[in-house]
């Protein structure tokens, strides 16, 4: 009966976990469907992963979209970093400050992204990759602050005062003392920030150029035509690298909050 019982308290659990997950399943499935048609299963093949590859418009997309993630995770970890160091040091009872630092990651992506290109049109500049980037590190930049100030929350202070009582300089301990110390926090960060710029779609869609679509983008433009088999590739690609990123930087998270 106890085991009956709990098996009852937990279907509530597994309906939302099949709910949520089945049509995951079905689409990595579909991928590898041998039929042109993404409903119907003509069997197992791996053509539509060969025909994804020789795409030149997705292909165009995904250096894009590498070429925007990579450089918003850069510059997101680079300030975001120095952002939660001069908060913590600085600010460290500041609300309204600290309120700030997240806003980017909490407004709805609508309003951030008529926002930025709002300010695009007021300073008259051009639209490309460029002003995804930096669209991107803008709510990129929250999502590292937060993750970093977690860690300096959890380190011990008392290392950079032994430090400085040494005769290490501001620099010198920062480098060689608080930088190695939020090391786990910053990498995790980076991950963070590359898996959400990678999938991000409607930032990208409302600051990009005609000429520059990222892989979200495209991915948009094929869809309103329908979905083929290509598509169901083309996700689960990315929901293979999205999956494995955002494991990494859990576990790194983990290591961090362990150490």
């Amino acid at each position: 009966m106890a085991g009956l019982a709990g098996l009852v308290a937990g279907l509530p659990l597994w309906l939302t976990y099949l709910f949520l997950y089945t049509p995951v399943v079905v689409l990595v499935a579909m991928s590898f469907n041998r039929s042109e048609s993404p409903y119907q299963w003509g069997g197992f093949g791996t053509g539509w992963y060969g025909t994804l590859a020789r795409d030149d418009e997705v292909l165009r997309g995904l250096a894009n979209t590498l070429i925007v993630a990579a450089g918003a995770t850069v510059l997101s970890t680079v300030l975001g970093t120095l952002l939660a160091v001069g908060l913590a040091r600085h600010a460290n009872r500041s609300r309204l400050l600290h309120a700030l630092s997240v806003m980017p990651a909490v407004l709805p992506d609508i309003v951030l992204a008529i926002g930025l290109l709002a300010f695009y049109s007021m300073v008259s500049a051009t639209l490309g990759l460029h002003s995804v980037l930096l669209a991107h590190t803008v709510f990129g930049l929250a999502f590292v602050t937060a993750v970093v100030r977690t860690r300096i929350a959890h380190g011990d202070p008392s290392l950079e005062e032994a430090s400085r009582d040494l005769g290490a300089g501001e620099v010198s301990t920062f480098l060689r003392v608080t930088l190695p110390g939020l090391a786990p926090g910053i990498v995790a960060g980076a991950l963070l920030v590359f898996t959400l710029s990678l999938d991000e779609f409607v930032i990208a869609f409302f600051t990009a150029g005609p000429q520059d679509p990222t892989l979200p983008i495209v991915v948009y433009s094929m869809i309103r035509f329908g979905v083929t088999p290509e598509i169901n590739a083309l996700a689960t690609v990315l929901l293979t690298v999205s999956f494995t990123v955002v494991i990494a930087a859990q576990r790194i998270s983990r290591l961090a909050e362990a150490s």
